[in-house]
């Protein structure tokens, strides 16, 4: 999820910096950074709080084995 919404955020940046799109398009990708800054915090939570606790606090998905 994290690297999923990076990606987004960096192309969101990119057109608007390319195309000079401001407004609107400049409103949605300053959500988008903040959707994708959460989800890291999350993420960095999720197993923090696993390693301390030894069993799973806030799920990240199921592990499937490879």
């Amino acid at each position: 999820m994290v690297f999923c919404t990076l990606t987004i955020l960096f192309w969101m940046l990119a057109l608007r910096d390319a195309f000079g799109w401001t407004g609107s398009w400049a409103i949605l990708t300053g959500y988008e950074g903040i959707f994708c800054g959460f989800s890291a915090i999350y993420a960095a939570m999720a197993q923090i709080l696993s390693d301390a606790y030894g069993k799973t606090i806030l799920p990240l998905g199921e592990k499937t084995a490879a």
